[in-house]
């Protein structure tokens, strides 16, 4: 049996002696006031809050019911409604309004499926005659076939009661199934601190849901961790085995796991070996299941990280093929057939699909490739019922504080945080097809109107982000929001870039003022992503970072540089005069190639982007101390020594003592910029000009320009570096290629060793 089989059986524990301790586990969860059951609160009485039943109501016999707040997505989609309907008011009311509404409704790409699948209610009941549900084949597996199939019949689509399907507004969502859902996930976390799980695959389980789960939401977990005891469908020691693979590189900066890794595991390489050798096999066997699904897109990020960008896309590929065999991209609420579907099976082939939806347009990013799959009117709905984890304490789970520090108590907001990240990615979609197809040059018209929508889609979800998730660069809090978040903010400014930095080369097409507008929002965006990224190392380290914000400060790199190619005009080479002009984007560049050269430690794929970078620089002519002088580019693993100067604190006592004032936000903090550069034991004084360090500054460093217009655009401009001249000059430059590109086979045996 393999490693993490052998890891699931230990884990397991007697079901029947879980169950004897979920009362009592439960009632330890649960003890709250806003989880008293009606009856108490009726009675204004003290609530045991033992589930299904509480003492009191047991001892009364009453009904014991408890009822949960609605959750954040039923209330979007009520406006959603309530916007839809008052849409259809003003539309029966003026002619001539109702063309204008339908224009606008096909302008917006940021819909969400839910608000989609409204719009098009009646385009999705006329595919009733093509489409007949899901079914059953021969061999039990749950699958669905159009009319041209092998396996039905030209009678089968004659149009009867039966092939509409059902309307998405048929059961109330908070009909039970909120609940049902919410007290069961209750429950399983309960169960988990009963199970047995021996370590280190305790450590590297507990690493994915800290670290990676949050934003990529590949698995349900308490469907899987229920599972893992019970053996049920929604466990596989296969993706069991890719968890803990995947999970390795965070799990190597614990000495404890990483020695048992070393050890017992190959470094953890087993669990790879595992994971592939078990896929390959369902695969061959036919064998198609969620946790399958789950499995492939677990190994397609790692591959990815690891440059092995042919393995990471027919990974996801098929991943992606397996849902669409599954019928996980049809809404499994409206379009049953006859499957009795049950709320968790509803609820997990949702999450799912947007899941595979959120991964196909980042490994789309990453690779420079098309986007594979599209959202449709039959697509589940954006809706998750299950937000257990929304209010949950995130806590940066392995991360070692000096004596005295705590993170503080904060709240995930993952489920919300997942959610806005599908609705980023919808809008996303529509630039990687229209201003980024590789294989079809988009037409100017095309490229602008994208433009047009896009950036007013962009626009209004960044307003409407909830400030519990907005991190705004100007006024940084002391300490990183959680991992998640971060990202989400990151890959907001990253799309930004993507957006405005086509337009930079089109000297003729838009307006000076349109293309300095461009320019700023490039430029602002690059400098919050290097802000909020300084903030997230200085909190959780550079080593515990994910691809994507490797990939945001590579394409934030990609607009310092543009601004040095501007500035060496004609020549194609910078004097020591222009250089010293350009310091601003200089030090912010240097700062990029500085933390992706750190990077490329754990994600070998950012190789590629360091070597593009230097390359391009050289042809600059800039040599200087931090553009590649005195960075060993060719050592591969990150070291414990390193990783804990890029953590947090020497031992010192000034420099611990200063730290801590770091950490807590009081007092001045050390910029990891700086700790990059060596400079762990003391200060940058700001206000000496006769210390070098000051250049590095991180009021200077991570200043972000504001936003304005006319004139003022300009001033902005001038203020950071860019003067008229390289303003002009932009529109003559091509940035590099947002892609990162393939890793050499040296490269991928060094990250290896």
């Amino acid at each position: 049996m393999p490693p993490a089989s052998t890891a699931a059986s230990k884990g397991s524990t007697n079901p029947q002696q879980a169950n004897t301790g979920a009362i009592t586990s439960s009632a330890r969860a649960t003890k709250k006031s806003a989880f008293s059951c009606e009856p108490c609160r009726r009675r204004k009485v003290k609530c045991g809050g033992e589930q299904p039943i509480c003492s009191r109501c047991l001892a009364r016999n009453d009904a014991c019911v408890y009822k949960l707040n609605p959750t954040l997505s039923y209330t979007q989609r009520l406006e959603e409604r309530i916007k839809e309907l008052e849409d259809q008011l003003a539309t029966a009311r003026s002619p001539s309004a109702a063309r204008s509404h339908d224009g606008c409704s096909s302008e917006r790409p940021g819909l969400s499926s839910s608000e989609g699948a409204h719009r098009n209610q009646e385009s999705s009941e006329g595919l009733a005659g093509t489409f007949k549900g899901l079914k059953l084949d021969e061999r039990g597996v749950l699958t669905y076939h159009g009319a041209t199939s092998f396996f039905n019949l030209p009678s089968d689509y004659t149009g009867s009661e039966g092939d509409v399907p059902v309307s998405p507004h048929s059961e109330h969502p908070l009909n039970g199934r909120r609940e049902r859902l919410v007290n069961n996930a209750w429950q399983q976390r309960a169960l988990e601190n009963l199970s047995e799980i021996p370590e280190p695959f305790q450590y590297l389980i507990n690493t994915h849901w800290c670290w990676i789960q949050p934003l990529f939401n590949f698995i349900y977990r308490p469907a899987f961790t229920r599972d893992m005891q019970l053996l049920g469908p929604y466990y596989s020691h296969t993706l069991l085995n890719a968890i803990l693979s995947h999970s390795v590189r965070w799990g190597r900066w614990d000495n404890s796991t990483r020695e048992r890794l070393e050890q017992e595991y190959d470094g953890g390489a087993v669990f790879g070996r595992h994971a592939r050798t078990m896929v390959f096999d369902e695969v061959s066997r036919g064998v198609a299941t969620i946790p399958t699904v789950q499995t492939l897109l677990l190994l397609s990020a790692q591959d990815c990280s690891q440059g092995n960008t042919s393995q990471a896309w027919m990974y996801s590929g098929m991943a992606f093929r397996m849902i669409d065999h599954l019928g996980i991209c049809v809404d499994s609420q409206r379009y049953t057939g006859d499957i009795p579907f049950s709320d968790e099976d509803v609820e997990i082939r949702r999450r799912l699909f947007w899941s595979c939806y959120f991964w196909d347009k980042i490994i789309s990013l990453y690779l420079g490739r098309s986007p594979s799959l599209q959202h449709s009117p039959v697509s589940p709905p954006q809706m998750i019922l299950d937000d257990s984890n929304e209010n949950e304490t995130w806590a940066p789970f392995g991360l070692k504080y000096p004596d005295g520090v705590k993170y503080p108590p904060i709240a995930a907001h993952s489920t919300s945080c997942f959610m806005l990240m599908c609705q980023l990615s919808v809008i996303f979609n529509q630039i990687l097809i229209h201003m980024y197809d590789p294989l079809q040059q988009n037409s100017e018209a095309e490229i602008q109107e994208c433009l047009t929508r896009q950036e007013a889609a962009l626009k209004k979800w960044w307003e409407d982000l909830p400030s519990f998730l907005k991190i705004e660069a100007s006024v940084l809090p002391p300490l990183s929001p959680p991992s998640h978040v971060v990202t989400l903010n990151c890959l907001y400014h990253t799309f930004n870039i993507l957006l405005h930095r086509p337009m930079l080369s089109r000297e003729r097409s838009s307006a000076e003022t349109n293309r300095a507008r461009h320019l700023l929002e490039c430029v602002s965006s690059a400098t919050s992503i290097i802000a909020i990224f300084d903030l997230f190392c200085r909190s959780f380290g550079i080593y515990r970072s994910v691809l994507s914000l490797s990939y945001s400060v590579y394409i934030a790199s990609s607009i310092f540089l543009l601004q040095l190619q501007a500035a060496a005009g004609i020549s194609g080479i910078l004097t020591e005069e222009e250089q010293q002009q350009q310091q601003p984007a200089i030090r912010k560049l240097d700062f990029c190639i500085r933390a992706l050269s750190r990077l490329k430690d754990i994600n070998p794929i950012v190789g590629s982007a360091v070597s593009l970078i230097l390359r391009e620089l050289a042809n600059l002519g800039i040599r200087t101390l931090g553009l590649g002088a005195g960075i060993d580019f060719s050592r591969q693993g990150p070291s414990n020594s390193t990783y804990q100067a890029h953590q947090h604190t020497a031992s010192s006592s000034s420099a611990s003592k200063g730290r801590r004032n770091s950490i807590l936000g009081v007092g001045q903090r050390l910029s990891h910029y700086e700790i990059m550069m060596g400079n762990t034991d003391s200060f940058v004084s700001t206000s000496d000009s006769s210390n070098s360090g000051s250049l590095y500054s991180q009021q200077t460093l991570f200043q972000c320009p504001e936003r304005g217009q006319g004139d003022k655009i300009d001033h902005h401009l001038q203020h950071h570096g860019i003067s008229n001249q390289v303003f002009q000059a932009v529109s003559s430059v091509q940035p590099i290629s947002a892609s990162f590109g393939d890793v050499t086979n040296q490269e991928q045996q060094d990250a290896l060793r």
